[in-house]
Parts: C-alpha cells; structure tokens; sequence
C-alpha cells in the first residue's frame, strides 16, 4: 500500500469534519477514490511522489467527458489535499476535459448581510474579501496587510500578475482596527503567526454560512460579486479586470446568468405574465 491509498481514511474524514462536507458528497467522494487508487501509478523520484492518471483515466474513457470531468477532479483534490499536508506531488496525465459550461449559482445579497451580522472581526474580513474584491480563494491566503493602500488593495493572482481592486469603506475600516496591535503581521490571515491554508479558509466560510441554515463556497461569493455589478449595470470590462480574467471570454458565462436572473425577474413583475392578469 502507498501513500496515496494509505491517507484517503484521513482525508475522509478530514471532508465530514472540518470541510463540512454532507454524508452523500463524502459517499460520492470514496466511491471514486477508492475504485481509483489501486489504478493510481505511484512513482517516487528522490523526495517526490509521481502519481500518473493515465491508467485510471482510460479505464473509465466510456463514459461522458461530465462524469470522467467530475471523477478526476475529485482525484486532483483529494492530491492537492496531500500537497497542503506536505507531501511533495507530482501528477502526470492530468489534462483537463472541457464540458459544457454550466452557469454559476450565486449568493443573494441579503444572505450575504444576514451571515455579516453574526461575524467575528476576522470572520468579516475574510467575508467582505472574497464578496466585495471578488478574490479567489488562493488570493485570499496570499493577501497581505502591505498590500492594503488606503482605497486599494494590490492583488497577487494567476500567472503572477499583480492586479488593484478598489476596497470598501466597511472593509477598510474592519482591516485598520483588525491590525491595531497586530505589528508584527505579515499576512492577513493568521494564526499564531503562520499564515492559514486554502482548507482552513473555505473551513471558516462554511462555518459562517452554517449559522445561518446555508452552505456556501469561496467561489460562489466570487461568482457573487461579478453578477451583482453586471446586475447594477457596471461593464463587462471592467469586471473582467476586476476579476483577474485573463480572457473577456471567461467572464461572458457571467453575463448569460444576468440575462437569466432579467428574464426571470421580467416574468415575475410584468403584469401580463401573472395568471390573473386576463
């Protein structure tokens, strides 16, 4: 037995306990790993485990691209969860499936609010971070205090590019009185002085939302902050900037969801589209 299939019980039980994850996602995520890791070739060079895919992904190549998209992806996080616990990993034949892209399902502002109102001080930067800079969660964890300049806050994202965002009063505000006697800080997320991981932050944002009866992820704030801008009539652009987009095409699936959210709202107000109308 090697690494891989020795810590899946941990990682298990790492998904129900501090991920937050419901009893069916974790059965979904031990049905696939555990049919994949005996077919998981894993190599060690020097320090590095190589986990080559290639078996396992032919093995299933009979089903649709969907189903052999979301089977590998819980494989990549199940090996990125590894790398965050130290494991140095390599994966081999880890190429993407392109499927139809499907449209985002973002937070009503109101429940965004009501969770703000039962925050801690750090609980609603972390909040008002992801909603209000639009940050992916891994530039959430790479956010330094330095980085915050009065009304703009400098952000490392992919590609190692270096984008400004516009900061909110509010979070300004929470962020000066947050670093107080906090002097000796380097990153804005820690704890007992070493920064917190990707796991630890999407921890805090289920705790969050689970006070208040939801269940919400980093990126459905992030998908949050876009369509509300391009609800209130900011430019595709502009929020593509925003956003880091390296491409405008990547933020066009933002603005199908705004149609659709127009389309309803138009069939639930016009007067003519409500059955006692005639």
């Amino acid at each position: 037995m090697n690494l891989v299939s020795e810590k899946l019980p941990d990682f298990l039980r790492y998904l129900e306990k501090y991920r937050g994850s419901s009893e069916k996602s974790v059965q979904t995520y031990e049905g696939v790993l555990s049919s994949a890791v005996d077919k998981l070739i894993v190599e060690k060079s020097g320090e590095t485990l190589l986990v080559d895919l290639m078996e396992y992904r032919l093995s299933i190549s009979n089903q649709n691209k969907k189903t052999i998209s979301k089977k590998v992806s819980i494989i990549r996080s199940y090996l990125d969860w590894l790398k965050e616990g130290g494991v140095i990993l390599k994966i081999k034949n880890d190429v993407q499936i392109k499927g139809s892209k499907t449209l985002p399902k973002p937070v009503k502002t109101f429940h965004i609010k009501e969770a703000l109102e039962q925050c801690t001080s750090l609980e609603r930067i972390l909040l008002l971070s992801i909603y209000s800079l639009g940050l992916r969660i891994s530039e959430v964890v790479d956010l330094k205090a330095e980085s915050f300049k009065k009304d703009w806050v400098e952000v490392l994202g992919k590609g190692s590019k270096v984008r400004s965002i516009p900061v909110i009063k509010e979070l300004q505000i929470e962020i000066e009185n947050y670093l107080q006697d906090k002097n000796n800080r380097v990153f804005l997320f820690e704890e007992d002085g070493k920064q917190l991981s990707e796991s630890q932050l999407r921890y805090k944002v289920n705790i969050i939302f689970k006070r208040i009866g939801m269940k919400v992820t980093p990126h459905q704030l992030r998908h949050s902050f876009a369509t509300d801008l391009l609800n209130d009539g900011a430019r595709i652009t502009d929020v593509s900037e925003l956003l880091g987009h390296s491409a405008l095409s990547t933020t066009e699936i933002y603005t199908k969801l705004s149609s659709s959210l127009k389309l309803k709202n138009y069939l639930d107000s016009h007067p003519l589209c409500k059955d006692d109308s005639l």
